[in-house]
Formats: structure tokens, C-alpha cells, sequence
């Protein structure tokens, strides 16, 4: 196969991995390497990415602005589903993928390539992300993972491949790193190293870039707004935001309040365990409070079978399926589930915790003359006793068969 590539698309950071990568795809495979760097967020500067592709000899360079577009089509329709993997983790990581992938296969038919490459290891789930979302998107694409070729099995074997062909080293990466972190706009996760040990208490204050600890939080808590059309957000105290814009003013928000931090153990989907710290301020306050202004406008039976579906969904995201029909067909049924999810939510920020104050909603389906304990005319409470009659009718007649 290596005779045949001539052209791929890399995706690329700039950082030392990736830059061995795109020197190993040279001399391995002979060919052309085009490379992708996409912007969603991580809180970097991307131009030396541009200038370190340059110094290596690439010729075609893309580095783009995807903020938006990735809180709009991916991270906002992920909320809309309320999805949760194993009930803690919020998909920060999983979420940015199947985006990544498809830009690399856009951009390999635009260029004329042959194939992709990613810089993911044969232990994680970021390879079947990656490449679930370019079969999905080219069936015939060729894909390149370095990690499940290469001999290079140690960061010493990447330092010295590195000096071998002139790839620059920098001071900071010749030591053993403490974890590894990858961000985007929605979330950090800090994994490896000092977090391998799931009963090692780490240093939170330096492994947390985005956020302070909860003990560190201020004493008084930040009181906010958030408001809601079809279950998106779309502006915090009164001022409207686009969807990369609000999301990073909610980060700023919940950081600033300790709020968003997870210490976990996950069950990854090539089948092994591990451990990971995850930072996403901003998408634990809305999920908060988009739950909150579901619980005013959402029928009974839809917010329980919203709630019944969620976690198939979140796996679907967090194994890669993104681009699967079933996602896609879910995605429809919880977008119209949303048609309904107006209003407004007021909550309070403090020492890591979210405290729901106040919802409201022109689609309120709350009717405070039903509910109150105080005399009422709309509600007869001898009602109730057949209908606890009929729904105890088959206990009783289960119990009679005991006896």
C-alpha cells in the first residue's frame, strides 16, 4: 500500500507527535502531506502551527475557524439530547471528532489526496472517532494511523527520530510529561501519566487550566441568566451571543466558580478502563439549566423518553457513530422533542456548584391553578381514588394468587 498513496491529509497540532507524524509519513509512504489544522477552541495560538508546517516543506497548509460551526452542529445538538456518558461525562472530547474527520475528507477530495492520517495511539478511542467519520464520509478513503505502524514505541524513540531529521524539540517536551491534555471549546481532559493510578489524589490546581478548584472558588456566588429558543441557548443576562461566543462566556462564567470538574474512570470502547480529569465549565452549567426549562415545557412522557434514549445516544457519540443513520434518526425525534424548549432560567454559580433559582417559559406546561395546596376549582381530588383503584387492580388480583 505504501507505493500507492501519493497525496494525504494530516491532522495536525503542531506539536511534537504530530510533526514526527507528518516527517514519518514522508519517509515512509513517499508522498505528499497536506495538513489540517482546525481551530475549536483549545485556547491556542495556531499561526506556529502554519510556520512549523512551513519550516518542514508542506506546501498546502489549512488552518481554520471552526468555533462556531462545532458549538452549532455538534455540541448544541449533543445538548439538546442531554447525553451523558455513564452518567458523568459531558462528550467534550468525543464531540470534536466526527467535525475533524469530515473537514479531512473535504479537504482531501479538494486537494486531490488519496488518503487521511491521524495522530491517535491503537489503545484509545480517538482512532475509531476518527475513523468512523471518514468511512462514513468516503467509503474508499485511504487511512494512515501511525501509532499501529510505526516501531517507535517510547518518548525516547520520538526524540531521537525527531533529532535524526531535524524536527526542533522543545525544552519542555524532553522530559517525561506528568498527563496528556487535549481541549476544544466545550472541554479539557487531562489523562496518563500521574492520573494512570485511579487511587493517586493529583495536584487539581496544576493539572486545571480553565477553571479554579471549587475550595478556590470566591465566597459570593455569580448570578446569571440563560436564555432559550428550541432548546438552544441564545443569550446570558439579556445579551444576545453566537453559539462559539456564549459557550466561551459560560466557560469563563462556571470557571471562574470551580464549576465542571470531573475526576472519573471510563470504560473506553476498544474494551479497557481509564482514568481521566475533565474541565467543561460551560457545558456543566447549561447542562443544568437547559434540564431546568425542560422540566417546565416538556410533557411527562416525552421528558422520560427523552431521558430512556439518552444514554444509547451518548454512546453513539462517545464510540464514533455520529454519522450513523441511528444517531441521526434519534437526532430528529430530540430535535422536534425541542421544538417546545423556550424560556428562560436563572441560576446561581458557586464553589463548583450550579443552583437552579427561577425557570420560565411562554410554552410552560405548569399551571399553578392545578398544583397549589390552597382551595382550587379545576382539580377534584376524589378522582384519584379510581385511578389508584385501576392502576393497583393487577397488584391486587397478583396478590390474591399468593394466598
Amino acid at each position: 500500500m505504501a507505493g500507492d498513496i501519493k497525496k494525504v491529509v494530516l491532522a495536525y497540532s503542531g506539536g511534537l507527535d504530530t510533526s514526527i507524524i507528518l516527517r514519518w509519513l514522508e519517509e515512509t509512504y513517499h508522498c505528499e502531506v497536506v495538513t489540517f489544522t482546525a481551530d475549536l477552541g483549545q485556547g491556542e495560538e495556531l499561526e506556529p502551527a502554519r510556520k512549523k508546517a512551513e519550516m518542514m516543506g508542506i506546501k498546502q497548509i489549512f488552518i481554520e475557524d471552526m468555533r462556531e460551526e462545532f458549538v452549532r452542529d455538534y455540541v448544541f445538538p449533543m445538548f439538546r439530547a442531554n447525553a451523558l456518558y455513564e452518567g458523568t461525562y459531558l462528550l467534550g472530547t468525543s464531540i470534536a471528532r466526527p467535525l475533524i474527520a469530515k473537514r479531512q475528507i473535504e479537504i482531501a477530495k479538494e486537494v486531490g489526496a488519496d488518503a487521511v492520517s491521524h495522530g491517535a495511539t491503537g489503545k484509545g478511542n480517538d482512532q475509531v472517532r476518527f475513523e468512523l467519520g471518514y468511512y462514513a464520509c468516503n467509503p474508499d478513503i485511504n487511512i494512515i494511523a501511525p501509532w499501529r505502524e510505526w516501531d517507535l514505541s517510547s518518548r525516547t524513540d520520538l526524540i531521537n527520530y525527531a533529532e535524526k531529521h531535524q524536527i526542533p524539540v522543545p525544552k519542555d517536551k524532553r522530559g517525561e510529561s506528568p498527563f496528556s491534555q487535549d481541549a476544544n471549546l466545550l472541554h479539557i481532559s487531562s489523562e496518563g501519566k500521574i492520573l494512570e493510578d485511579p487511587w493517586h489524589e493529583p495536584d487539581y490546581d496544576m493539572i486545571l487550566t480553565r477553571m479554579v478548584s471549587p475550595m478556590a472558588a470566591p465566597d459570593k456566588p455569580t448570578e446569571i441568566t440563560i436564555d432559550f429558543e428550541k432548546g438552544d441557548p441564545t443569550a446570558i443576562n439579556g445579551e444576545k451571543m453566537s453559539p462559539a461566543t456564549l459557550l466561551a462566556k459560560l466557560n469563563d462564567l462556571g470557571g471562574a466558580n470551580g464549576v465542571g470538574m470531573i475526576d472519573i474512570v471510563e470504560n473506553r470502547f476498544v474494551g479497557m478502563k481509564s482514568r481521566g480529569v475533565y474541565e467543561t465549565p460551560g457545558g456543566t452549567v447549561l447542562f443544568h439549566a437547559r434540564r431546568a426549562v425542560e422540566s417546565l415545557t416538556l410533557d411527562r412522557a416525552a421528558t422520560h423518553m427523552k431521558d430512556e434514549l439518552m444514554p444509547r445516544y451518548a454512546e453513539m457519540v462517545y464510540n464514533g457513530f455520529w454519522f450513523a443513520p441511528e444517531r441521526e434518526m434519534l437526532q430528529v425525534a430530540i430535535d422536534k422533542c425541542n421544538e417546545r424548549v423556550n424560556g428562560t432560567v436563572r441560576l446561581k454559580l458557586y464553589k463548583g456548584n450550579v443552583m437552579i433559582t427561577g425557570r420560565k417559559s411562554p410554552n410552560s406546561l405548569y399551571d399553578q391553578d392545578v398544583v397549589t395546596f390552597e382551595e382550587d376549582t379545576v382539580y377534584d381530588q376524589r378522582d384519584a381514588e379510581g385511578f389508584i383503584k385501576l392502576n393497583a387492580l393487577r397488584l391486587r388480583l397478583g396478590n390474591k394468587l399468593k394466598t
